[in-house]
């Protein structure tokens, strides 16, 4: 019945000239050519839409059968229905994107994997003027995309319940003729233009991309997930950005916000959202995405070249060269990854080693004053101390790191950043390479050689750094042992199990029994080497019997 209805419309349809139907001729063809679908007759349905003397009808009705070709598509009821190759492209196109639109979540994975081929098709056949309809096909289908369930664990990932690694999947071989294009346009002309509308679309693509899914992803390692769709889909991101032009070392930097400034402020925002170029910087330097395709110098590599102790102070003057070991502190201390923090301190150290002495002595006091890091500023207060080892060693001696140079520079390492009320726990590490220093040269540099100057400043340092060190630790180590008494004796606090955060670079955490317990326990090897000089001090002043 529904096929007859279709071919008498068809028949009367034929002889009229142009786009002349009638609303009711279109509301009979898709009512009857539905039902033809769904009752499985669609063999019979293709033979009227291939055949040359309809292609008008097909030309302007043929498209309004899309929708249920979708829905049967999905429900998989019959493996021979014809392909949608026989509407214009772009009604085709708008055709193919409703049904991506209206796709209810649950059916939104099947959907889209289930379009991709044909929606390509059609594009492609758009020719040079595909741009804008690339760009209208990517968003929509991330925008649905980015409404499935982000797995969390690996067997999320491995069993992709709601299907948005297969999706990703396959978007990446969706888009790949269209990168190829740009690519192709590159080898010809040497260049790619900015303003390549296809390019355009593709780094639209690739940011919202960025922006969702990827930001809400935790990607795994390949040593958890061997296999994982997630971080091949974002690896390919990255590399499709490289491919069509854009340098990820100028997306990660200041010149992306530069450009900003010019006109067209409201289409840069659109190309580079914050929370893309931020997703990107994760990816390269905590997930280690594709990181070979970065380019980088390596600073290591450069320093191996150079001799130990040549370096001049005269660098130091140069801004960009300065910031170089700046960023490796950087990396030494907010860096999440252990390997990378363990890395930067060497490469930090070996920089260290290239200085001559009188830029040593420089980049130790211009580090002093700005690293604002105990953990640094002991490390380098450890290296003025080498520094000063080296030279009391026989025809080493030089101007820097001993005598009138050095006491300005012992200045700012024997002193405390708040007089007694110094969070001694805070600075540790400054706090016991420093006492580590003075003992060191007070046991070293006789009192009669005093080639450091040591001796000559002992009482400006016993009044400025001993003495209010002394009372900090008393108050501190009175306080924290009344803590730790009442933490004992009261069962309450230890039966909750309360933790409290000690280390935020590692995340460890500590019950506060222990972490009293830890702070008293440093406190005790603090006033260990404390007084060891204290007593080193009473030796030499007292007076001879």
């Amino acid at each position: 019945m529904a096929l007859e209805q279709l071919c008498d419309v068809v028949q009367r349809c034929v002889t009229i000239k142009d786009e002349g139907f009638s609303p009711e001729d279109y509301d009979l063809f898709f009512t009857a050519g539905r039902t033809c679908l769904e009752q499985g007759n669609s063999a019979q349905v293709l033979s009227i839409l291939v055949d040359e003397k309809n292609k008008n009808i097909v030309r302007c009705m043929g498209w309004n059968l899309l929708g249920p070709l979708v829905q049967i598509l999905l429900k998989k009821e019959d493996k021979n229905l014809p392909h949608c190759h026989v509407c214009s492209p772009k009604e085709l196109l708008v055709g193919l994107l409703e049904q991506v639109e209206e796709a209810d979540t649950g059916s939104i994975a099947e959907t889209v994997t289930l379009l991709l081929k044909p929606l390509q098709t059609v594009l492609l056949r758009l020719g040079m003027k595909k741009a804008s309809s690339v760009g209208m096909a990517l968003s929509t289908l991330l925008s649905q995309v980015a409404r499935l369930p982000v797995p969390v664990t690996k067997e999320q990932e491995e069993d992709d319940v709601f299907g948005l690694c297969h999706c990703c999947t396959a978007l990446l071989q969706f888009v790949k003729p269209f990168v190829e294009e740009v690519k192709e346009g590159v080898k010809d002309n040497n260049r790619i233009s900015k303003d390549n509308e296809l390019r355009v679309e593709l780094l639209k693509f690739c940011m919202k991309s960025l922006s969702k899914p990827l930001l809400e992803v935790q990607l795994k390692d390949p040593d958890t997930l061997l296999k994982s769709p997630l971080r091949d889909f974002a690896t390919e991101i990255l590399i499709i950005l490289s491919s069509i032009g854009e340098s990820l070392p100028d997306l990660l930097s200041r010149n992306v916000l530069k450009r900003r400034e010019v006109p067209g402020f409201l289409e840069e925002e659109v190309r580079y959202p914050k929370e893309s170029l931020a997703c990107l910087s994760h990816l390269l330097f905590v997930d280690h995405i594709a990181v070979d395709i970065f380019p980088a110098v390596l600073y290591e590599k450069s320093l191996i070249r150079v001799e130990d102790n040549s370096l001049p102070v005269d660098l130091l003057e140069l801004k960009t060269f300065f910031s170089v070991p700046q960023n490796l502190v950087k990396v030494m201390t907010l860096c999440p990854d252990q390997t990378l923090r363990t890395k930067g301190l060497k490469v930090f150290q070996l920089s260290i080693d290239k200085f001559n002495t009188e830029a040593k002595y420089k980049f130790f006091k211009g580090m002093l004053k700005t690293s604002h890091h105990a953990g640094v500023e002991g490390y380098i207060i450890k290296n003025i101390k080498n520094q000063i080892d080296f030279s009391l060693k026989p025809c080493n001696g030089n101007d820097w790191f001993l005598g009138k140079h050095l006491l300005p520079l012992l200045r700012l390492v024997l002193c405390l950043p708040h007089g007694p009320e110094t969070d001694l726990l805070q600075n540790l590490d400054r706090i016991m390479e420093s006492l580590n220093l003075l003992r060191y040269m007070l046991i070293r540099d006789k009192e009669w050689e005093n080639e450091t100057g040591i001796w000559t400043e002992l009482y400006k340092i016993e009044d400025n750094y001993l003495k209010p060190l002394r009372t900090g630790l008393n108050m501190s180590k009175a306080h924290y042992e009344a803590e730790l008494k009442s933490a004992k004796e009261n069962k309450k606090i230890s039966s909750k199990g309360c933790c409290y955060t000690v280390d935020t670079v590692n995340s460890v955490c500590m019950p506060l029994l222990q972490v009293l317990q830890s702070a008293v326990f440093t406190f005790d090897l603090i006033e260990s080497v404390l007084t060891r000089i204290e007593e080193i001090i009473e030796t030499k002043e007292r007076p001879l019997s």
